[in-house]
């Protein structure tokens, strides 16, 4: 069997070692952004989408992933990632459950695509004050900061006395953000 034979003949060998921006924006030449979307989503609902699509989002770890390497959650991951380089509506439900998924890595992805695309996610985002993992409370802190009111400000401080000092840092630097999204807030 050809070394890249698993690649399919639609995707260019030279987008493996790309950005992920750049390979989105590949993926939406080849496919059309729609495309891109439902394919994303199908990915964080745990369907396969075939290899040419996962090297697209993936890219070099997907090869690894195609070639033996554990998948776990990284489609899921990828998926979720793409949205941060294309949007439709479509994807707010998805998103909100990444916020309950038993893998970490997309609890914060959630967390990070929920503040880039203006969510309104205020409840959910709290929920995760007591997410056993430091990175998606701190994720959850910022983004509380980008989405959240000014009536969000004591939630976003109970993660200021998260034993962890980054989830601390991030709880303050939400409240910056919410602060200075409304000025009037003290």
């Amino acid at each position: 069997m050809p070394e890249n034979s698993q690649q399919g003949p639609s995707f260019p060998q030279t987008t493996l070692d790309l950005p992920v921006a750049q390979r989105i924006a590949q993926a939406v030449e080849h496919y059309g952004e729609a495309e891109v979307i439902a394919r994303s989503i199908s990915l964080m609902d745990g369907k396969y989408e075939g290899e040419d699509f996962l090297l697209y989002v993936g890219g070099e770890h997907a090869q690894g992933i195609l070639n033996g390497a554990p998948v776990l959650y990284w489609p899921e991951l990828w998926g979720l990632r793409a949205l941060q380089h294309v949007w439709s509506d479509a994807a707010i439900s998805p998103v909100l459950d990444a916020l309950r998924n038993p893998a970490w890595r997309v609890r914060e992805m959630g967390c990070r695509v929920i503040a880039l695309r203006g969510l309104p996610a205020a409840e959910e985002l709290l929920a995760l004050i007591g997410d056993g993992t430091p990175r998606v409370r701190a994720a959850a802190a910022r983004a509380l900061g980008a989405v959240g009111s000014p009536e969000d400000i004591e939630g976003i401080r109970t993660f200021t006395k998260d034993p962890v000092l980054e989830v601390r840092r991030s709880a303050q630097q939400g409240i910056e953000t919410l602060r200075s999204r409304f000025p009037s807030t003290r």
